[in-house]
């Protein structure tokens, strides 16, 4: 079994330095993993790489334009299905995955592992000791949720694999994956540890929260940092650890937050 990575031309202040996408080869049989945005030289890339070997499958993590636009046209091009857990913007998949199925590469099986909180339809892909992570796990970032609640359990979940290897959809690959997903854990526990203390402290607002726990980001972040903000209170808030008015933490209800 042979892993590749084909580094897409996309780097940004969410991407690092672009998306990574993965050729896995077995007995001459090739699988393409988040072939990214819809960008010639990078299509023309992924079939330099691919070479003579045999397409069996496009597949992808999730439907972000960084990731998922490509999966489609390549797929028409290689004259191969498309896998992934829904629809979105530019992506259609042929056959949709949920936890546990899987897609069969030469002698070797690429497993779906359904990891929601980035986004609901995020998928991880497990191919050995090896985890295909996509957006949940990054190098050299932290991740953008939607949901803090379903990312924290898809966070235990990918530990309970005890893989070896992580393959992020974006950064360098990391060898030590146990200690890289606990270190993910460590950080959004931490997050929430400083989000009740500065409203302990006597943080009222969203804002008060940003500008103590995200003071390092840069102006052109913040508007993420509070939307990351809202998604944490929001659990928080589920969690019984904070009260605000309304029952949801949002523009309109950004003041009167207490912990319980």
């Amino acid at each position: 079994m042979i892993v590749e990575t084909v580094l897409a031309p996309n780097p940004g202040i969410y991407t690092g330095p672009g998306t990574n996408t993965y050729l896995v080869t077995d007995r001459d049989e090739i699988a393409v993993i988040d072939p990214g945005p819809v960008v010639d030289r990078h299509r023309l890339a992924i079939l330099e790489a691919i070479g003579d070997r045999t397409p069996v499958a496009v597949i992808a993590t999730h439907t972000h334009s960084d990731h998922a636009p490509l999966a489609n046209p390549l797929a028409t091009r290689l004259g191969v299905p498309v896998y992934g857990n829904r629809p979105g913007p530019e992506f259609a998949p042929d056959i949709l995955m949920n936890d546990g199925d899987d897609v069969r590469v030469g002698g070797v099986m690429i497993e779906a592992v359904h990891t929601p909180g980035h986004t609901a339809d995020h998928l991880c892909f497990r191919l050995g000791d090896r985890l295909f992570t996509g957006d949940h796990i990054m190098g050299g970032s932290t991740v953008v949720m939607e949901d803090a609640t379903a990312y924290l359990q898809s966070l235990y979940r990918v530990q309970d694999l005890d893989v070896r290897r992580i393959e992020p959809g974006h950064g360098p690959s990391m060898d030590d994956a146990g200690a890289a997903i606990a270190g993910y854990i460590e950080h959004r526990l931490a997050r929430e540890r400083e989000i009740l203390d500065v409203i302990r402290a006597g943080g009222a607002t969203v804002e008060d929260v940003v500008e103590t726990v995200y003071a390092f980001v840069p102006i052109d972040l913040r508007p993420a940092a509070t939307q990351q903000v809202i998604v944490q209170l929001n659990k928080l808030y589920a969690d019984d650890e904070v009260w605000f008015p309304a029952g949801e933490a949002g523009p309109s209800t950004m003041v009167e937050l207490n912990v319980r």
